[in-house]
């Protein structure tokens, strides 16, 4: 099947009911507010064609899917030897907000750039003259790489997430001991929990897909990050990228995902097409239910699996 002849409404409909199945995040309570049975899908392919159904053009805040914009915005800035050096490249196996093993590992640092503790290090690595200037060049990276300039963030989720982060505190104060964080421990906090609360729509997301998939050219063809850093990126989305559920996601879905509990997935069809999904009801692992299940029918119907 072509994609054009792709029906998403009504795949809409056979997996809005999946949403029962899970729940929406809680534990940052402004995320709370959101509607669990929504469900939206935007798919962008090379020729300009946009393909969309359901609640695209709802907005949520991007959560975890901005560890790959943080992630490709520290390579450029400090070199992929550098970030590596201080955050891993393997699966953790543990949720990902785990601090299980950052002190039981015998790695010494976060397993990978995925999970908070690793996202933590890598949004210390931004860039600037100050907390606020490195925050504005990593908005600016993403309204550069998803071509959408009105990105801004949800200030009250941003509230909500760094008046009750403690966890993500007691990991950035352990990463800050151990040596893997060089700067100041709440700027980078601040990053991190700013970076979080960018408000996007699944078609900014779908835009940050197909980013990746073009190996880092934006619509015009221009380079904006290197096919390597590319190709970085879709790999640990591939092993990390859902969570410590990762594994079953390539075996059902079979592509580059990263998610975030806000409700969204990106995904990516390798020099073909971008998608973004807009499912806020979540797993037991905190990845939308009924996103990865509409995920898998698109699959099915466009074979367009990478393994």
């Amino acid at each position: 099947m072509e994609l054009k002849d792709l029906n998403l409404e009504k795949l809409i409909k056979n997996n809005r009911e999946i949403t029962n199945l899970g729940n929406v995040a809680d534990y940052i309570p402004e995320l709370s507010k959101a509607n669990k049975e929504d469900l939206g899908i935007c798919i962008l392919d090379n020729n300009g064609n946009i393909y969309c159904a359901g609640e695209y053009q709802t907005k949520f805040t991007v959560q975890s899917i901005s560890k790959v914009v943080a992630l490709m915005l520290a390579i450029l800035d400090n070199g992929e030897e550098y970030v590596f050096a201080r955050v891993g490249m393997e699966p953790s196996g543990d949720p990902f907000n785990s601090i299980r093993k950052l002190e039981t590992s015998s790695r010494g640092k976060p397993y990978n750039p995925m999970i908070n503790a690793g996202a933590i290090a890598v949004s210390s690595m931004i860039k600037g003259d100050d907390v606020k200037d490195k925050f504005r060049r990593l908005l600016d990276f993403f309204k550069e790489i998803s071509e959408d300039q009105t990105l801004e963030i949800n200030s009250k989720v941003y509230l909500s997430e760094s008046e009750t982060g403690n966890k993500n505190r007691s990991m950035g104060y352990y990463l800050k001991d151990e040596g893997i964080i060089k700067g100041n421990v709440e700027e980078a906090l601040e990053i991190y929990f700013k970076q979080c609360s960018i408000e996007v729509t699944a078609i900014t997301i779908a835009k940050l897909g197909l980013f990746i998939a073009n190996e880092g050219r934006n619509s015009l063809g221009e380079e904006i990050i290197s096919p390597r850093i590319s190709r970085i990126v879709k790999t640990l989305m591939v092993t990390c990228g859902m969570y410590d559920s990762s594994g079953e996601f390539a075996v059902r879905v079979g592509l580059p995902s990263k998610s975030g509990v806000g409700g969204g997935i990106v995904s990516v069809v390798p020099n073909k097409l971008g998608i973004g999904i807009y499912s806020p009801s979540l797993d037991s692992k905190g990845n939308p239910v009924a996103g990865i299940s509409l995920l898998e029918d698109i699959c099915n119907e466009l074979k367009c699996r990478i393994f």
